[in-house]
């Protein structure tokens, strides 16, 4: 972590706490760089956040525009969360509009999470851009990133995590997610049950914000060798996975929505293009090394119940047998996700890697999954078990894989 974060983070430790009052004082004093951005596609969700975010970077590069692109978490680096007009921010912009936070902040308190959003706005606002793509960090209407005033939202998938900021249900979770709809702009929304339709409909009604929904106002499905969207014929997304169909369906209306005439072979190229590490990511480096000759390695940062069963689908798909190897969070819904996932592996390896952020500890992993789980106990010692050709997945928690992809590319 940078020294001015940690310092920072001295200030008000608590990594989570969704109020808006400390982040708007300090861009206040930054002379409110979110009102100086480019149009921003605002994107929501429990499940493909990211995906989509990649999409639409990868669909207006195709274009000729330059993006700003704002996610979280990152992997391996911390500069992967700011892409400034497509290009990662630099070591030197991040620790100077970092330190430059610290000083206007004046001591005041803080979350981490909220002096890297406003260093995002800064940073964009100082460089030019067509258009802004901000990835909502946690639920929506108190998360930092909901500042912005969008030209158009997007919300993907919602399904039940983060429990005990947002409660135990999908009507609840559906409400801070659709806490992003502002009055008049337009709301993308991919397939949802139908209470969280209902839920997102209510609020949109309420902003006078046009809905438009999958399969009532834009279409997407895949085909044989790619993808139709509104019936015009595309090649398949770059992303792999049969649920990598919508989150390009979303992207492509969000950037219509916002007002972006993308032309039809500059969405194919988007598409072709588009890259996004731990989403069904093969890994060829140092890890499938230590597989036996004709081995696949897969990465997947899928941690929650909707993110499994979207996995457990591209799982079912795949020919052949699979080798799972799982690490996850404590607070995560251990139970939940094995019972998804372990009816289409051959084996399960649990693992914690060293440097894993608050890693389940491997014995309740193996607890959780009946005791039918081996011990890993790391992803190394588990790729070391297997003795013959075989599909590996390793997934379960974004920190794990962040430290799956320093390990691949031996560092």
């Amino acid at each position: 972590m940078h020294a001015s974060l940690e310092r920072l983070q001295q200030l008000y430790p608590k990594l989570i706490d969704l109020k808006l009052d400390r982040l708007v004082r300090l861009l206040q004093a930054l002379g409110d760089p979110q009102r100086r951005l480019p149009p921003v596609v605002h994107v929501a969700g429990t499940n493909g956040k990211g995906s989509v975010c990649a999409f639409a970077a990868a669909l207006a590069k195709a274009a000729g525009l330059r993006a700003h692109v704002y996610t979280s978490p990152h992997l391996v680096t911390f500069n992967e969360r700011i892409r400034i007009a497509g290009d990662l921010v630099s070591d030197d912009d991040l620790a100077a509009v970092l330190a430059e936070i610290e000083a206007v902040n004046e001591g005041n308190q803080i979350t981490v999470f909220e002096a890297i959003t406003a260093a995002a706005f800064v940073l964009f606002a100082r460089a030019p851009a067509d258009i802004c793509i901000v990835e909502v960090g946690l639920g929506g209407r108190f998360d930092a990133t909901n500042v912005v005033q969008p030209a158009a939202c997007a919300i993907t998938s919602i399904s039940l995590d983060h429990q005990e900021f947002f409660g135990n249900s999908l009507t609840a979770i559906a409400g801070e997610k659709a806490g992003i709809i502002k009055t008049g702009v337009p709301v993308i929304v991919g397939a949802q049950a139908p209470e969280v339709m209902a839920r997102i409909g209510a609020e949109a009604e309420e902003k006078q914000a046009p809905l438009l929904a999958r399969d009532r106002d834009w279409r997407v499905a895949a085909i044989p060798g790619g993808m139709t969207f509104d019936g015009e014929t595309l090649p398949p997304p770059a992303l792999p996975g049969v649920h990598q169909v919508e989150n390009a369906g979303i992207a492509i209306a969000a950037l219509r929505a916002a007002g972006f005439a993308i032309p039809a072979a500059a969405v194919a190229a988007g598409l072709r293009n588009a890259t996004w590490p731990a989403r069904l990511q093969r890994l060829r480096g140092a890890l499938l090394a230590l597989l036996p000759a004709g081995s696949e390695l897969w990465l997947d940062g899928a941690h929650n119940p909707g993110g499994a069963e979207a996995l457990a689908a591209q799982m079912q798909a795949w020919p052949g047998a699979t080798t799972l190897v799982i690490g996850m969070k404590k607070s995560k819904d251990v139970g939940e996700v094995l019972r998804l996932l372990m009816p289409r592996a051959e084996r399960v390896f649990a693992v914690a890697e060293p440097g894993q952020h608050l890693a389940l500890p491997v014995e309740q992993i193996i607890a959780a999954s009946g005791g039918i789980a081996r011990p890993g106990p790391d992803v190394a010692g588990a790729l070391a078990q297997i003795t013959a050709p075989t599909r590996v997945l390793v997934c379960g928690s974004l920190y794990l894989a962040g430290e799956v992809l320093k390990l691949d590319e031996g560092k």
